[in-house]
């Protein structure tokens, strides 16, 4: 079982910048694509950004793309989204997951495991 702890969430103004991080626990963590979902108030969960097991492709949102970067160190079993840019329509429920497969999934069923999620918002 692989466990995803996400951490960076926070209140913060437009315009501001947040890196939320997601730990795995697993030394396998190389196997799994990764990627991100966030979840706002009233609607559903919404894929944002996915990374390759070897962080060599990468797929964004349209909404996020050219704003947000994610990346991957495997060494240290974790994975990063930068945020940069941030609007009052980032404000979200940021999840962490992890998908038994090399390249990236923008449906979240293709996902095997979920982290507990960190709260981002941003006030306008």
């Amino acid at each position: 079982q692989v466990q995803l702890v996400e951490s960076g969430g926070g209140l913060v103004q437009a315009g501001d910048s947040l890196r939320l991080s997601c730990a795995a626990s697993a030394h396998t963590f190389s196997i799994y694509a990764m990627g991100w979902f966030r979840q706002a108030p009233g609607k559903e969960r919404e894929f944002v950004a996915g990374i390759s097991w070897n962080g060599g492709n990468t797929h964004y949102s349209d909404s996020v793309k050219g704003r947000f970067i994610i990346s991957r160190d495997n060494a240290k079993n974790t994975v990063y989204l930068q945020m940069d840019g941030l609007t009052p329509e980032d404000t979200a429920v940021y999840y962490c997951a992890a998908a038994f497969t090399l390249l990236p999934s923008t449906l979240f069923t293709s996902y095997n495991y979920w982290g507990q999620g960190t709260q981002v918002t941003v006030s306008s």
